[in-house]
């Protein structure tokens, strides 16, 4: 988990993505790649998802493959199965913590609320998602939630919310190990297999830096 902790911190941004084509998969993840991103988040939100996440991992060099959306303990050994380097999920389901874990896949649940950073912590994760960022009150929230678990070393991967226009204002915090940005390949650009507005889109974010 430290190792993810490091490895995300140094990419700073997880593009956040969802596709339900295995070509298309691959060009996406390459667009991405070379705009310079470094992490993506495959969400497990369409029916073919873990063939493209496994495509992926087959086809696309030099990119972290994150499977989000993971919901079931069934989901994180599948995950691991087809080739993920980590996973993350929405809310903080210790069976799937475990699940993950065990399987030998890096895991960072979804936290909003001191009770479940505890129970994060308790089942070996220090790094987590906070989701959703933007409608629970942004950094001020997280800073003040974080607090007491600051000594701990806790950092979080803040989604929902987050734009160009915003994302330094969570990157500046050294709570912030990275940021997950859906804004970068959005759902019409992905159906249009716009791969170069995309590449723009991930060029200006990791510009912003």
């Amino acid at each position: 988990m430290n190792n993810l902790a490091e490895k995300i911190k140094a990419a700073r941004i997880v593009a956040v993505l969802s596709v339900n084509d295995k070509n298309d998969a691959v060009d996406l993840a390459k667009a991405l790649a070379d705009g310079g991103i470094k992490a993506i988040e495959l969400t497990l939100r369409t029916p073919n998802a873990l063939e493209c996440a496994e495509a992926i991992a087959q086809k696309a060099e030099g990119i972290m493959l994150g499977i989000g959306t993971v919901l079931t303990p069934e989901q994180a050994v599948q995950a691991k199965k087809v080739g993920a380097d980590f996973a993350v999920s929405p809310g903080c389901n210790v069976r799937v913590i475990d699940a993950a874990l065990e399987a030998g896949l890096p895991f960072a649940p979804g936290i909003m609320t001191p009770s479940e950073i505890e129970q994060s912590l308790e089942h070996g994760c220090r790094l987590m998602k906070f989701f959703p960022a933007g409608t629970t009150g942004g950094m001020k929230h997280l800073e003040s939630m974080a607090a007491p678990y600051k000594h701990l070393g806790v950092s979080f991967i803040p989604l929902g919310g987050l734009k160009l226009a915003n994302m330094c204002e969570y990157l500046n915090s050294p709570l912030v190990a990275a940021i997950g940005g859906s804004w970068i390949a959005p759902a019409n650009l992905i159906k249009e297999r716009d791969w170069v507005a995309i590449r723009k889109n991930a060029e200006e974010a990791v510009a912003n830096i």
